[in-house]
């Protein structure tokens, strides 16, 4: 085999599981639902309108909800959980 082709395979595969380390990391950081600014079909769920992810039918509806950045919810104009649901 060429001598440069398996350098240049190997060196490739460590650098996509550097890469792979990293989206895992970004996963894993504290996230919370955000009601009311989950765009059409981009949903993560929903509040009891049907079954879940990816159906939502209108832009920002406020029973839709999508996990974003803890803290970040109200920046992005949407509602917490409680404030949703009108607690």
């Amino acid at each position: 085999m060429n001598q440069r082709l398996v350098i240049a395979s190997a060196l490739a595969s460590v650098m996509a599981l550097g890469l792979a380390t990293t989206a895992q990391a970004a996963d894993k950081a504290p996230k919370e639902k955000c009601y009311g600014i989950a765009k059409a079909g981009q949903n993560d769920c929903s509040a009891g309108a049907h079954s879940c992810a990816g159906q939502a039918k209108e832009d920002n509806s406020p029973t839709e909800w999508k996990y974003v950045a803890k803290g970040t919810c109200k920046e992005l104009g949407g509602k917490s959980e409680s404030e949703a649901k009108g607690k």
